[in-house]
């Protein structure tokens, strides 16, 4: 998105890019899209799947919350599911769709 330009954006300033991306690419295409950039939490991994991201990637988040980052977004994902009734991650991939 920068071109040749130099630096960029990282981590949770570059999620309402990323989300806004993975919304747009899912409308134009049956391809799978994975979601990253600044996913932090579970609810930043849930604002990507509702998007249509069919997956999400961790890469900054791990030296914010340490390598038990990985439990903590599922259980946090798995807590919205419960709460919210969600049976299946499928349920929620997309739902910004409309």
């Amino acid at each position: 998105m920068l071109g040749h330009k130099i630096g960029g954006l990282s981590g949770p300033s570059i999620k309402p890019v990323g989300v806004a991306s993975v919304y747009e690419i899912v409308k134009e295409t049956d391809l799978p899209v994975m979601g990253c950039g600044g996913v932090t939490t579970g609810e930043d991994a849930i604002e990507y799947l509702m998007a249509g991201a069919s997956a999400v990637q961790i890469g900054v988040g791990v030296a914010d919350r340490g390598i038990s980052i990985f439990k903590k977004v599922s259980r946090e994902i798995e807590e919205f599911m419960v709460e919210n009734n969600y049976k299946s991650l499928k349920e929620i991939i997309g739902v910004a769709q409309g």
